[in-house]
């Protein structure tokens, strides 16, 4: 049998296929580009490992920024950016970051807990790169979208099973590179391990009083639009929810499993004494019934099988046909301001108090992208 082709074919046929070798390349290395984060006066930056140096010039050192007020009182941190592939953690951390005025207390936030998850996305979900926002100059502000897991080029081999260091919790493998899987953390163990161990560090060492670590779930998840808290942080929490309530915020109120474990809201609460908070809101990005997957579905929340779902009593949210990224951040940023009314309240000693932080109102009215900072 005689083959057809010639060298010149064959030559075409390789050029195209080191082009688009190329192309795939330098599309994966744009997501190894930091994003920018523009700080309210008053934030000094610091990196995490200057609480645990055992990450000290590794892939998981993430920017620490800190705010102090001129009226003594607690310290409260709010940790975005767990799990990359949920946007409004880190969307919202980023709006405390640069629009926060600190009158009482210190606020620490830390936009990017597993900065390793924003350098890859997850290709077979369909997910976008990056989101954007437009300001009010006109300009744009663009962030990796990411992926759940710590890039596996930190994180490889997976192990076929993941043994939770502190209890002995068996998981599936791939759970070792999900940070929230890793608390308290193990100072000399995996990198996604240490970067656990390096956050705990800093909530103990910081005497940090109140700890948020947000989050988004699928709409058909039953732990969603809600509030999971520790038994330490429960009172605390339970007040905040009925504020929400009375601003017509409705938030289902979890307490912490003492069983399920690697978690910050159970971890910190075991091994600090923080009162450790895990908030979800609803997203479609994060479900199975959802539609095309694109930075559009990231920011509106629009699909209409969830409208059929919802219809049909299958979630856990109301639902309109929407869940704009507004929405999602407003409610986390009135829960969080909730959070710090109540904690000046009960205890007064411990208290953080900010001001120009919008919530759901006006980011409903203006946007996300008009309280986010130009970049030049």
């Amino acid at each position: 049998m005689k083959l057809k082709g010639t060298p010149l074919t064959a030559a075409l046929l390789l050029i195209l296929a080191l082009g688009a070798s190329w192309l795939a390349g330098m599309n994966f290395r744009a997501m190894w580009k930091d994003d920018v984060f523009v700080p309210a006066p008053g934030f000094e930056k610091k990196m995490l490992s200057d609480w645990f140096d055992g990450i000290r010039n590794t892939p998981a050192d993430t920017p620490v920024y800190i705010q102090e007020g001129e009226t003594p009182g607690g310290t409260v941190f709010i940790m975005g950016g767990t799990h990359p592939t949920e946007p409004s953690s880190m969307v919202t951390a980023t709006l405390f970051l640069e629009t926060a005025k600190v009158t009482k207390g210190r606020l620490i936030v830390v936009p990017q807990a597993n900065i390793m998850g924003f350098s890859h996305n997850s290709p077979q979900e369909g997910h976008p790169q990056s989101i954007s926002f437009t300001t009010a100059d006109g300009g744009k502000r663009v962030f990796r979208f990411g992926s759940r897991l710590t890039n596996t080029v930190h994180e490889w081999p997976s192990p076929d099973i993941y043994i939770h260091p502190a209890s002995g919790q068996q998981l599936p493998g791939k759970e070792r590179g999900n940070l929230n899987r890793c608390y308290p953390g193990v100072p000399d163990g995996s990198l996604t391990e240490r970067l656990a161990y390096a956050l705990t560090e800093l909530v103990r060492k910081e005497n940090v009083d109140l700890a948020f670590d947000l989050h988004e779930a699928s709409p058909e998840y039953p732990v969603v639009n809600a509030i999971v808290a520790h038994e330490r942080s429960m009172e605390l929490a339970a007040m905040a929810a009925m504020d929400l309530e009375m601003k017509g915020i409705t938030m289902r109120l979890e307490p912490s499993p003492k069983n399920l474990r690697g978690l910050t809201h159970r971890e910190w609460g075991d091994y600090t004494e923080t009162m450790p908070i895990l908030m979800e809101t609803g997203n479609p990005v994060q479900g199975r019934l959802r539609g095309r997957t694109n930075e559009k579905l990231a920011l509106t929340g629009e699909d209409k099988a969830y409208v059929k779902a919802f219809g049909l009593g299958r979630l856990y949210i109301p639902y309109d046909g929407k869940q704009t990224m507004e929405y999602r951040v407003g409610r986390h940023a009135d829960s969080i301001l909730s959070f710090l009314d109540n904690l000046d309240l009960v205890y007064e000693e411990q208290g953080v108090l900010v001001e120009g932080v919008p919530g759901m109102k006006e980011l409903e009215e203006k946007g996300v992208g008009s309280f986010l900072s130009p970049v030049k």
